[in-house]
């Protein structure tokens, strides 16, 4: 997978989403449901039923982009189905696709650099 920059939002949807759903089935999920901008720049994470597959929704500057990924075997990890949206790290979106509980993982808090004596 192309690893997104340390900048980038990454947003999960909490609830199942169809995956028949396109490219335009998913901005206007990401309008609706999720109350967001698809043409911000930011990632949006959606998951089938079944939990086996995942589909992201990326705006690349000059068009949508959609990356999808069916796992073999297991199923990716998923917070409880809640309303609204979660946000991610880039580096627990790349747990998350490559099938680890990416909810055990804690990020460091961001360290101030010290002012020079």
């Amino acid at each position: 997978m192309i690893a997104p920059g340390s900048g980038v939002r990454v947003y999960l949807a909490t609830q199942p989403c169809d995956m028949r759903k396109g490219m335009d089935g998913l901005a206007a999920q990401v309008q609706n449901v999720l109350a967001a901008d698809p043409f911000s720049g930011a990632l949006f994470v959606f998951r089938g039923k079944r939990g086996d597959m995942l589909k992201i929704l990326a705006w690349d500057g000059s068009g949508l982009c959609l990356f999808a990924k069916r796992l073999e075997q297991g199923k990716f990890v998923w917070p409880p189905i809640v309303a609204g949206r979660l946000q991610l790290t880039p580096a627990q979106l790349a747990l998350l696709v490559e099938g680890i509980d990416w909810r055990r993982t804690v990020a460091p808090e961001p360290v101030i650099r010290p002012e020079s004596v």
